[in-house]
This record gives structure tokens, C-alpha cells and sequence, in this order.
């Protein structure tokens, strides 16, 4: 069996090996300047006019930066990694493919030109390096993350991990409205939350927990209970909205928002070992009172004290609402507009209900004026969902 060692002295034989000054001679005659390092070694320094790119995702980015005619020169460390990255553009088809041998150090050696990325920069090539590295995404894509304002209803069971993992991908501002408190029962399901801040403002926790995991996102806090009179207010700056409310009221409160603001919903519920996502659009067609045009009987839906949560399935729905967000504000794939999938743990299957167009919807229906706020509480009867 062939070495790695064995293999490069092979691939040195066979690729071109230029010297630094040589390789910016080419790039400034228009070659295209490749660097296969990693995000953090890049964070470090770059050579001017390179191109960042990682080694494994070679082939799915080389495509949008370079045609097969484009001389091409690769840049690592040393030269050990960009031999092998030439030897993979060579099979792909490149024509004219060196390597700029000594790599990185030897061009610094040389005294060619090169800088240190500016702080913020840096941070956000090391944090984000992986979602960079997809083609769907990129630094466009990181940047209409980091643009993105998100508000997010509840920060229970559903916003906990919804919050987590759009912090953490570096959603710009994120929104949490709560007006209760951290309790102890709280925290096998509200993974914000931790057992020294029980009695804290729900808020309070969910910002201290967020700026730790990422100081760079904007974390905007509402402590208060949502209302006719407030809820626009609130959600006027935002530009998708994740439903994580625990009570009917609210969740017909937040939809009807919505439409009168026309912005997108993602909606999550659970109960016990079930769960269940959708994403109603700007404007509805369909929206939430689509699907339910009046709330089920309270004993149909007993709140999360009466019938119980697995802790673990709100964090799987939560998930799924902040992967709903990150695709509608991506543009990527297929959203839940007009399909409603529903999870159960029990057996870890999925199934998906379509979801038409209430013609007669008194939220989204053609023709209709926008839906008035109304007495939610009486409306809802005392009915809750968890």
C-alpha cells in the first residue's frame, strides 16, 4: 500500500512546483490564487488577491470561480495539502494547475504581500466556517443571515432550540418575547434555561444564555405577555416570526398579527410524544386559522402540566422551526408552505398532511378585509396546546 509520503513525492513529480515570486508574477497576469488551508489558519494571515477556499469542498466551489481554461495556482501551509488539491483539480478537468511551492510560510518569507483579516472577519471565517464552506451558502448567504432580524414567541420548550441553533448560526437580531419566570420543571425541556437562575426572568436567562454561545448576535428581549394592544408593536421590525407559544390565545393572536403585518410564520406544537411544524407565508394562503379554524376542546388539549412532555421532543421541533427560518430567509429547498408534518417519537416516523387554502378563511381569504383582534380568551374557551 501506497504512503502518503510516497504518494507526494509522486505528485511533485508530476505538478508543476513554483516559487513564490513566481506564483504572484502568474496571479497578477491574471491566475487565480487558491488557498486550500483552513478557516483558522486563514484567520491568521492571507495572501493579497487569494482565494479562501477548503480542501474538501474543492470540487462543489471550484465550478463558480474558475472555468477549465483559468490557470490556477494552489496555496497551503507548506505544499503538502495543495498537492493533493492539484491533483484532484487536474482530475476534474483544469488544464493549467501549479502549486506555489513552500506554501503560505514561504510566501510570507519572501516578503510578498499578504494581511491579517480584520478581527470580525476573522471570527465570523472560525464560527461560521463550516456553513461557508456549503455552496448554498456562502458569505451572501452568511450575510443575509447576519442582515435577518427573528423574533421568536416563547422561550420555552420550541424557542429554546429554535434560539440556539439560529444564534448560533448567526442570525443578526434575535427577538424573545416571555413574561415568565425560570421553574424548576422548566429546565428537562427549556434547554435555555439552568437550574442557578430559577426565579429569573425568562428573558433574562435566554439573553445571558445566547450572547455566551455567540456575543455576536443581537439579542432584543420582551418581557411581557402579548396582546392585541402591544403585538404589532412588537413585531413591526422583525421579518419572520417562530411560533412558540403554549396556549391557543396566543397562537391566534400571533397569527392574526401576521397576516395584518404580512409576515411569516413558522408554527411548532407538541404533546406529549408528538410533535408537529408548518410554515404559513406572508399573507397566509394558507395560514394557521386554514388548518384550525377554531381551537379543539380543552379536554382535546390539555396544557403541558396536564398531559405531560417528553423533553426531548420540543427540542426536535424547535430544531426544525429554526431549519424552516434559515431555508425561508436562504431562499434554499422546499419549505412546509402548505404541508404540516408531524413527528412521533414513539416509532421516530414522520408524516406529512398538505395543507389547502381555506376559501372561506376569515384570516386569508381573498377579497376579505384584514382580520380585527378580538377576545381571544373567550374565543378560545380556556383551550391550550404544549
Amino acid at each position: 500500500m501506497t504512503t502518503i509520503d510516497e504518494r507526494l513525492a509522486v505528485l511533485r513529480e508530476q505538478i508543476e512546483c513554483v516559487a513564490p515570486a513566481a506564483a504572484r508574477q502568474r496571479q497578477q497576469a491574471g491566475a487565480l490564487l487558491l488557498d486550500v488551508r483552513e478557516p483558522d489558519e486563514i484567520a491568521a494571515g492571507l495572501a493579497d488577491g487569494a482565494e479562501p477556499i477548503g480542501r474538501g469542498f474543492l470540487e462543489f466551489r471550484i465550478g463558480k470561480l474558475a472555468d477549465r481554461t483559468r490557470p490556477l495556482l494552489v496555496m497551503c501551509g507548506t505544499s503538502a495539502r495543495s498537492l493533493l488539491a492539484a491533483d484532484e483539480l487536474l482530475r476534474l478537468g483544469y488544464r493549467q494547475v501549479a502549486v506555489v511551492d513552500g506554501g503560505f510560510q514561504a510566501w510570507k518569507q519572501t516578503e510578498l504581500p499578504w494581511h491579517v483579516l480584520e478581527a470580525e472577519d476573522a471570527d465570523c471565517r472560525q464560527r461560521y466556517a463550516r456553513q461557508l464552506q456549503l455552496s448554498e451558502i456562502g458569505a451572501a448567504g452568511q450575510a443575509r443571515l447576519a442582515d435577518a432580524r427573528v423574533l421568536l414567541v416563547g422561550a420555552g420548550g420550541l424557542g429554546s432550540p429554535a434560539a440556539l441553533y439560529l444564534a448560533a448560526a448567526g442570525i443578526g437580531t434575535l427577538g424573545i418575547v416571555d413574561d415568565d419566570r425560570v421553574e424548576r420543571s422548566n429546565l428537562h425541556r427549556q434547554v435555555l434555561h439552568r437550574d442557578d437562575r430559577v426565579g429569573w426572568p425568562k428573558t433574562d436567562s435566554a439573553r445571558a444564555t445566547l450572547t455566551a454561545l455567540n456575543p455576536r448576535v443581537t439579542i432584543q428581549t420582551h418581557a411581557l405577555r402579548l396582546d392585541a394592544g402591544n403585538v404589532e408593536d412588537v413585531m413591526a421590525d422583525y421579518n419572520i416570526v417562530v411560533d412558540g407559544s403554549d396556549n391557543f390565545p396566543t397562537r391566534y393572536l400571533v397569527t392574526d398579527a401576521c397576516l395584518r403585518l404580512n409576515k411569516p410564520c413558522v408554527y411548532g406544537a407538541v404533546q406529549g410524544f408528538e410533535g408537529q411544524i408548518a410554515l404559513f407565508p406572508a399573507g397566509g394562503r394558507p395560514c394557521y386559522r386554514c388548518l384550525f379554524s377554531a381551537p379543539p376542546a380543552p379536554e382535546h388539549a390539555p396544557s403541558c402540566a396536564e398531559a405531560g412532555v417528553l423533553g426531548v421532543v420540543p427540542g426536535i421541533i424547535g430544531m426544525l422551526q429554526a431549519l424552516e427560518v434559515m431555508k425561508w430567509l436562504l431562499g434554499l429547498g422546499e419549505s412546509l408552505a402548505g404541508r404540516l408534518l408531524l413527528f412521533d417519537a414513539r416509532t421516530i416516523r414522520l408524516r406529512e398532511v398538505r395543507i389547502a387554502p381555506d376559501p372561506d378563511c376569515v384570516g386569508c381569504a381573498p377579497g376579505r378585509p384584514p382580520i380585527a383582534y378580538t377576545d381571544y380568551a373567550g374565543f378560545c374557551q380556556g383551550s391550550n396546546d404544549v
